[in-house]
C-alpha cells in the first residue's frame, strides 16, 4: 500500500470520527521558550566562568560557581521544555493512529461475529 494512500485514509478516518486534531496552542511557545532558556543558560555559564577567572577571593569564586550551577539548571529546564513540546505532537499523532486502528479492528471483529 502506498504511503500517500495510507496517509489519506488516516486523515479520512480522523475526519470521520470528528476528533480534535489541532495543536495545543502553547506547543510552539514552549519550544521557543525552551530554546531561549537553553541558549541563555549556556551563555550565563560561560559569562560566570569568565568572570570567575578574574576573581582572587575564593568566596567570590564560590558565588560564581553557584551562579553557574543555577544557569546549568536553567539550561536543563529549557531542554526539558523543548523536548516535551516536540514529543507532544508525535505522541498525539500516535494516539490518534492507535484510536483509528482500534476502531477498525473493532469493526472487523463485529463484522466477523455478525457473519457467523
Amino acid at each position: 500500500m502506498l504511503t500517500e494512500e495510507r496517509r489519506r485514509r488516516f486523515k479520512d478516518d480522523v475526519a470521520r470520527q470528528k476528533l480534535k486534531t489541532d495543536q495545543f496552542r502553547y506547543d510552539g511557545v514552549l519550544r521557543v521558550v525552551g530554546a531561549v532558556l537553553m541558549v541563555a543558560g549556556v551563555a550565563g555559564v560561560f559569562v560566570a566562568y569568565n568572570v570567575s577567572l578574574t576573581q582572587d577571593d575564593l568566596r567570590d569564586v564560590g558565588s560564581l560557581q553557584t551562579l553557574a550551577i543555577g544557569f546549568l539548571g536553567l539550561t536543563v529546564l529549557g531542554g526539558a521544555l523543548y523536548l516535551a513540546a516536540a514529543v507532544t505532537r508525535v505522541l498525539r499523532l500516535w494516539l490518534l493512529r492507535q484510536l483509528a486502528d482500534s476502531e477498525a479492528q473493532a469493526d472487523r471483529i463485529a463484522a466477523a461475529l455478525e457473519s457467523r
